[in-house]
């Protein structure tokens, strides 16, 4: 038998490290654990989460990544972890439970919600999926997404949107929901059943939030940037998220007192709904900011 060697990857992700094993421990599988209770089904996790530091555990086909509450500094006990780990595999500890392995089956629920966007389809799953938003307009930028990948391969997808626990589909007007919701539906219970990944390992930090330019550091930003962009967080952001959809801001001009805003999902490409929400985002912003904000741009992502 092959002896485990364990090395160690940085991430773009300060939090977090790769532990990169050198042959295959899961069966082609995926498996993310955010605490100890719900890596019942893996002894390694748990064995990881004993140790204080250890916030959340990925276990892939071929490496564990581990994030750090900020209590240590990763160079001060990686490479203990990397011995731990080591160790704990060549002495034949479990990596997954066999017959959770083995089934690769995880129950789940997709129910179909329609969107204020008639080319809009939310399916909501019983599960956390991502924990950033992703939208993928195109195949070649689904790179980071092996579902959103998966289903563009439909001739009628146009856009995929993913959020914590649903995926927003924008059709092409060449179908009928009617005629490809339950296709649409099944497979994408089948697709995260089967423990296939939604998204690449730290595709978060790789895709940087989606767009460079869209990430200005809060802490940045000028004083009435913030409060907008709080503003936006708290009253906007839920209310679209139910809509499968997310905004964005931009920008803010205050020569001009304009405030720029980027749609997404659901709420991107349906003239009506556009309106609707930069009215109501436009009339919210020169309320609750009197003299500062005049006009509201909406751009569809």
């Amino acid at each position: 038998m092959n002896t485990f060697k364990v090395s160690i990857q940085e991430t773009s992700n300060d939090n977090i490290i790769k532990f990169e094993v050198n042959q295959f421990i899961t069966n082609h599988q995926s498996f993310e654990f955010n605490n100890i209770d719900e890596a019942k089904d893996s002894p390694l996790a748990q064995q990881l989460f004993y140790l204080p530091f250890v916030k959340k555990v990925y276990i892939s086909g071929h490496f564990i990544a581990v994030e750090r509450y900020n209590i240590v500094e990763w160079s001060d006990v990686q490479d203990e972890v990397a011995e731990q780990i080591e160790a704990y595999l060549n002495e034949g500890g479990v990596v997954i439970e066999l017959a959770h392995a083995s089934s690769g089956k995880v129950p789940v629920t997709i129910y179909a919600e329609s969107t204020p966007n008639p080319s809009v389809m939310k399916f909501v799953a019983n599960k956390k999926m991502v924990s950033s938003l992703f939208e993928f307009t195109s195949i070649d930028d689904a790179k980071l997404s092996p579902l959103a990948t998966a289903l563009f391969h439909f001739p009628f997808v146009k856009s995929v949107f993913l959020e914590e626990n649903y995926v927003s589909i924008t059709k092409y007007d060449m179908a009928e929901w009617q005629d490809i919701t339950m296709e649409l539906r099944e497979f994408i219970k089948t697709f995260i059943e089967d423990g296939k990944d939604i998204v690449l390992p730290h595709a978060a930090e790789t895709l940087n939030q989606s767009n460079d330019h869209l990430n200005q550091k809060f802490d940045s930003l000028d004083d009435t940037s913030k409060e907008i962009v709080t503003i936006l967080e708290e009253y906007v952001k839920p209310a679209v998220a139910s809509d499968g959809g997310n905004i964005q801001f931009i920008s803010y001009d205050a020569m001009q007192k304009n405030v720029s805003v980027m749609l997404q999902g659901a709420c991107s490409g349906c003239p009506s709904s556009t309106f609707t929400l930069k009215s109501g985002i436009e009339n919210m912003l020169k309320q609750m900011l009197p003299g500062k904000v005049e006009t509201v741009d909406a751009i569809n992502g």
